[in-house]
């Protein structure tokens, strides 16, 4: 019964429209140089109608720049993951080099909304970016279910999260390709699980895969 009843949690939880998917007629040509490909923290939105009682804005912008960086590391996890079997031509910088660059710079979180790719780029030294932006909908009409989200990280049953991931080249900092996927989340929906899901569905069109 446990089992079923997870089953069926599953599948509420990533139950999605189908991706809409851009990749630029040069990506081969271009692409074709590339090496080394960073992984930028993700521009996260917590969308929210009113705020419970005990939770400020301040908590809530505080929230999406964890999620932002959380959901970073994960999509650097997962490509570490497919690079250990050979699976892509290029190579992604350690976030924690990438951060640490920016950090140095003077980029901020909020500043990298107005930075331009091609800047971007030549601060890391890499030839590409991979970024993305999450808009999620929280139900706060339910304020309990609002306040354990916030301090465990779980979303509420009517929630849904629009998820965008792009690779950007860095000599003119063109976008190259992009990938927008929609889930709606249900109790229990986690930043990993959703991340995954994005990363799951977007990895079987994902531009760097040697041809088998």
């Amino acid at each position: 019964m446990q089992k079923l009843l997870l089953f069926v949690v599953l599948c509420v939880a990533f139950a999605s429209c189908g991706p809409q998917i851009y990749k630029a007629a040069s990506f081969q040509e271009v692409s074709s140089a590339h090496k080394v490909v960073a992984i930028m923290p993700f521009d996260v939105l917590i969308e929210s109608r009113k705020l419970p009682k005990g939770v400020t804005a301040d908590m809530i912008l505080d929230q999406q720049r964890d999620y932002g960086y959380g959901i970073q590391n994960d999509v650097y996890g997962y490509f570490l993951r497919q690079m250990s079997k050979n699976r892509y031509t290029v190579t992604f910088q350690d976030v924690h080099k990438t951060n640490s660059l920016l950090e140095e710079a003077g980029i901020t979180y909020e500043d990298l909304r107005r930075a331009s790719k091609e800047q971007i780029c030549q601060l890391l030294g890499v030839d590409a970016v991979v970024s993305g932006s999450a808009t999620m909908s929280k139900p706060m009409s339910d304020g309990a279910a609002v306040a354990v989200g916030l301090l465990v990280g779980a979303w509420g049953p009517t929630n849904s999260v629009n998820t965008t991931i792009t690779i950007h080249e860095g000599a003119k900092g063109e976008l190259m390709w992009k990938y927008d996927y929609a889930a709606s989340g249900s109790i229990g929906s986690s930043r990993q699980s959703l991340t995954n899901a994005l990363m799951r569905n977007s990895s079987k069109k994902f531009p760097y895969q040697r041809k088998s």
